[in-house]
């Protein structure tokens, strides 16, 4: 039975989105704060001004959370707060220009707050620090919450 077969897969597809996801988020913050990749978007290079508000604050968000969800370590706490960064961009930044993403230039803001709120929900999936915490405090007796995959 091939939906089977693909529950079966399904932590491994969840961590390996998971990385992505936090790659990519890591990559926006490290671009903003260090200039590099292309730097912050519309510097030509550059970098956001230490202590500016959003952007400042938002590229240590991208930073911090995005390595934490790319490593799998308090995947779900740091994605809740990468979402609701998403969604603030969203609102107080995009949404003035134009109702929808494609007319606003949000579609990435969206992208990742969705993307975020998915991690909430599921967990860091295979591959994740989460998992090795998780098999330590088994062995030691402690109990801890079933991480199943998720099936419909």
């Amino acid at each position: 039975m091939p939906s089977a077969r693909l529950n079966s897969v399904q932590p491994y597809a969840l961590g390996l989105f998971r990385i992505v996801v936090g790659l990519l988020f890591t990559a926006h913050g490290a671009a903003s704060l260090f200039g590099v990749l292309g730097g912050a978007v519309g510097t030509h290079g550059g970098t956001v001004a230490t202590g500016t508000w959003p952007g400042w604050y938002a590229a240590v968000i991208q930073l911090v959370a995005g390595a934490l969800v790319l490593v799998g370590l308090g995947t779900r706490g740091a994605a809740l707060i990468a979402s609701g960064s998403m969604a603030f961009a969203y609102f107080d930044i995009h949404q003035q220009h134009a109702l929808l993403p494609i007319q606003n230039g949000g579609e990435p803001a969206v992208m990742f707050c969705w993307a975020f709120l998915l991690l909430v929900f599921t967990g860091s999936g295979a591959f994740g620090l989460d998992r090795l915490f998780v098999r330590r405090a088994a062995a030691q007796g402690e109990r801890v919450p079933e991480q199943a995959p998720i099936a419909v």
